[in-house]
Parts: structure tokens; sequence; C-alpha cells
């Protein structure tokens, strides 16, 4: 994975934007954060292969990324990204990872199942 490069990562955005695409959203502090640190508070969501369509997209932030996918009846949000795979054309594939490396969150567009 790379840095995210915001104009390339819009112009995907874009490029995906009204159809109907699989979803791959997981956020994490780590299943055992408080095991190591008690001052932590776990947390976590995931969703996978959910279908959604947007009519709307944007990336804005610097260094850290928030994605916002605007759909027909809500919002699909992610913050925190600092990663996407470079090397993919058809599907968009981001992820943030906090200063030890660890993944935090991650967003994932695919035409196809994960």
């Amino acid at each position: 994975m790379e840095l995210i490069q915001p104009t390339e990562v819009q112009s995907m955005i874009d490029k995906l934007k009204n159809q109907d695409l699989y979803i791959h959203l997981e956020l994490t502090t780590g299943a055992y954060a408080s095991h190591h640190d008690i001052t932590k508070h776990p947390a976590a969501n995931f969703i996978t292969n959910a279908k959604i369509r947007y009519s709307h997209g944007s990336i804005s932030g610097h260094e850290t990324f928030r994605v916002g996918l605007k759909m027909e009846h809500g919002w699909v949000y992610a913050e925190g990204l600092t990663h996407f795979e470079q090397s993919e054309t058809e599907r968009l594939i981001m992820a943030g990872h906090d200063r030890q490396g660890k993944l935090v969150v991650a967003l994932q567009l695919s035409r196809e199942p994960f």
C-alpha cells in the first residue's frame, strides 16, 4: 500500500459512483487494546459485502484523510485513512494505520464481493 494521493483516490471515487458496489468498512482500536493499556477503550465495527450506491463522494484532509459517500438515504463516512492500493484499477482499497503500523480503519469498494 502507498500513502494516499488525494487526486488519485478522488478519481477512483468518481469512477465508481452511481454503480451497485460492495463495501467493506472496518474500524478497530484493537480487540485486546485494554489488556495492554487500561486507559484504552476497545471499539470495533465491521461490515462486509453489503451493497451500496452513492451519487457523490469526496476525500479531504492532510496526512490522514476522510472519505464521505452520499447515498440516497444517508452517508457512509470513514476517517483516519492513510494508505491506498495504487495498483488496483477496478476496486478502491484504503486503510488507516496508526504510528505502530497497525490497522485502525479500512474502507473498500468493489463491483465484486470481497
